[in-house]
């Protein structure tokens, strides 16, 4: 028992570290009650606006939105060294206060400002509430997802207010009561398609992922990859990365994902042999890969179906071919390096029993429904409402899953707390965006790059992937797709390529940032649960991460691989044989092992070989598939001499 709790604090500990959104207060005393009655009040509003129909987008977005923030500042204190301190200070009690004021000020005013504000303009109240609600949000978003988004939403209004100074891409500029008024009291900015996506689909596919964990279904998941992938070799990092990435694309958070599968997969690795930098970056980069798995890729794949106009039933089967061949990568990275090490498989008995996996195959249903709801095209929020009804009910059935009354009123609050950064995150990105749409920035942003690139298509993509990984740093998978999806994704657009196809480029550079040094606070938090060196971490995740450096420029030169163009069952198939084979030879090269040891030549030879093969196209592929071969007849005789050799002596 005292072991257990250990790991909870140690587990609570990293992830306030690298995580943000984790470094609440953890001694309320009689505050408590309040959160628990905001945030229960909260996840209650959210499941009967699923079932009954949601309110006007500005009025369910700000129901949403003022709980939020007032859990923001009663659970987050303004420096995150007064985590400790008891109770909530008489200053963030106020602010909570004035947040839901606010935020509240749209919903008993909604008429006045949608018809008589528009017609003889905003009062000076308005305005001061506008401004004050601007204010309240951006300092949330301070303490609850950090500084980096709230400095590009800052640097959005000032290029709002004092355009018309900024030569090149400056325009007429604002007032700011003009400005604010339209930031806050608008259905395109802070309350625009982020906060509206969030106040319906996202959260209560946040609030499934919670059911998951509270009721150990998630767990379940754990002994599935292990029971399938355990035996071979390298089993537990295979087990790892299957885990993960089932856990992930419901979790949302890299890091958060890392730090609670990877206390479970990272000791697993270790004790098998694998070494810590490399335990680290193999559950860092399936975490972060969870995000790009369909069905649910995170909760950003709601918010690229409105952008893009792609229906979500479609998206999510549109990204499953890159989805796979990710994995794949991760996969192949993971069996060279315990081929290397030679690291094999777990005994029989140490993996779970299949007959106790099949007494508990029930708890698959949730995640089964939603796939196949929304493959049938049901509505997301119907998907995911009777996915919670049915988790719910099926943990009644056994004492591991069942939660008591208390239990259940405690879910509740933790559906709350689990959405704040997103919700946040998604309200702060709406001034970006908002800012994007309403001064043209982001044509003028895409013409930069393309002046830039002269006009060159593929230094376009490498100049637009830069911007992603930069924008990407320290910023939600939610919010780093909305403002890639406002100002880089314009630049690939320019070109003709299918809009999904630009947006899915944006959104896998977006969170690659996670697993990219120098700011890769995935990799982090899996070297600081390993013990291991953070950035030899990092570095290691982008190896076996290398596919999503890839897949995105394939798709873009050959959008048939997103089922787009002259996608047929022939040419996707050869696509994806050559680019499984292409991945295999990429991270055998970059792990430094194929049948045996490759020596500096070889590994060159082979990535160029792979490289060619994943490039879709047969001419090219073939050349490649040379190549490849090449060096495996030369690796296949090296290894039978060195075999010859062994049995002379």
């Amino acid at each position: 028992m005292v072991e257990h709790n250990k790991q909870e604090i140690d587990r609570h500990e990293l992830m306030a570290k690298y995580d943000k959104e984790s470094n609440f207060r953890t001694n309320l005393g009689s505050w408590g009650w309040v959160t628990l009655i905001i945030g229960t009040a909260l996840t209650i509003f959210q499941l009967y606006t699923a079932y009954q129909g949601a309110k006007v987008s500005m009025v369910q977005g700000a129901i949403h939105l003022g709980a939020a923030l007032s859990l923001v500042y009663l659970l987050y204190p303004i420096k995150s060294s007064m985590t400790k301190q008891r109770g909530v200070p008489w200053y963030d009690a106020l602010l909570a206060l004035m947040a839901l004021f606010t935020n509240f000020y749209i919903v008993y005013n909604y008429e006045h400002l949608i018809n008589e504000a528009i017609i003889f303009g905003f009062t000076a109240f308005d305005q001061i509430v506008a401004t004050a609600g601007i204010l309240l949000l951006l300092e949330a978003t301070r303490r609850v997802v950090g500084l980096p988004i709230v400095i590009i939403a800052m640097v959005a209004l000032l290029y709002g207010l004092f355009g018309n100074y900024i030569p090149i891409i400056g325009h007429a500029g604002y007032d700011w009561p003009t400005l604010a008024t339209e930031m806050f009291f608008s259905s395109s900015s802070i309350f625009g398609t982020p906060i509206q996506i969030s106040s319906t689909y996202i959260y209560l596919f946040l609030f499934f992922g919670v059911i998951l964990v509270k009721t150990n279904i998630g767990q379940f998941f754990n002994d599935i990859a292990l029971r399938l992938t355990g035996r071979y070799t390298g089993g537990t990092a295979k087990a790892a990365v299957a885990a993960s990435g089932l856990q992930g694309m419901v979790n949302g958070s890299s890091v958060a994902n890392t730090v609670g599968s990877g206390s479970f997969t990272i000791p697993m690795m270790k004790n098998a042999g694998f070494k810590p930098h490399f335990a680290a970056a193999s559950e860092a980069a399936a975490s972060t890969g969870g995000q790009i798995m369909p069905p649910i890729m995170g909760a950003a794949a709601f918010i690229m179906a409105s952008y893009t106009g792609v229906p979500y039933s479609e998206i999510i089967v549109i990204a499953l071919i890159p989805a796979i061949l990710y994995f794949s990568g991760l996969f192949m990275g993971t069996h060279f390096e315990a081929r290397k090490q030679g690291i094999l498989g777990l005994a029989k008995e140490q993996l779970p029993k299949t007959k106790s996996l099949l007494k508990r195959i029930d708890l698959f249903a949730p995640l089964a429904i939603i796939i196949g709801f929304l493959l049938a095209g049901k509505t997301p929020t119907f998907a995911a409402l009777f996915a919670i009804i049915v988790a719910f009910v099926i943990s009644f059935f056994r004492k591991d899953t069942r939660m008591k009354m208390k239990e259940i009123i405690n879910l509740l609050e933790e559906g709350a707390r689990t959405a704040l950064p997103v919700i946040a995150a998604c309200a702060t990105a709406g001034i970006i965006a908002g800012t994007v749409t309403t001064t043209g920035l982001g044509p003028k942003i895409a013409g930069g790059i393309i002046d830039l690139a002269q006009g060159q298509f593929f230094l376009v993509m490498f100049f637009t992937m830069i911007a992603c990984i930069i924008l990407g740093m320290g910023l939600p998978t939610t919010a780093n797709y909305v403002v890639t999806a406002s100002m880089a994704a314009p630049a690939i657009l320019a070109f003709d390529v299918p809009v999904i196809a630009a947006h899915m480029f944006v959104f896998y550079f977006g969170i690659v940032a996670d697993i990219t040094p120098p700011v890769c606070l995935a990799a982090y938090a899996g070297a600081g649960i390993a013990r291991a060196n953070p950035m030899k971490s990092g570095v290691t995740a982008v190896k076996l991460a290398i596919a999503a450096f890839i897949i995105p420029y394939m798709f873009l030169s050959q959008p048939m691989l997103l089922l787009q163009g002259d996608a047929n069952v022939w040419n996707v198939s050869v696509a994806i044989i050559t680019a499984m084979l292409g991945m295999a030879a990429v991270s055998a090269s970059l792990i430094g092992y194929y049948i045996k040891s490759l020596n500096r030549v070889e590994r060159i030879v082979l990535i160029a070989g792979g490289l060619l093969l994943i490039y879709p196209n047969i001419a090219i592929s073939l050349a490649g598939l040379v190549i490849c071969a090449i060096v495996t007849v030369v690796q296949l005789l090296q290894n039978k001499t060195e075999k010859a050799k062994k049995q002379v002596s």
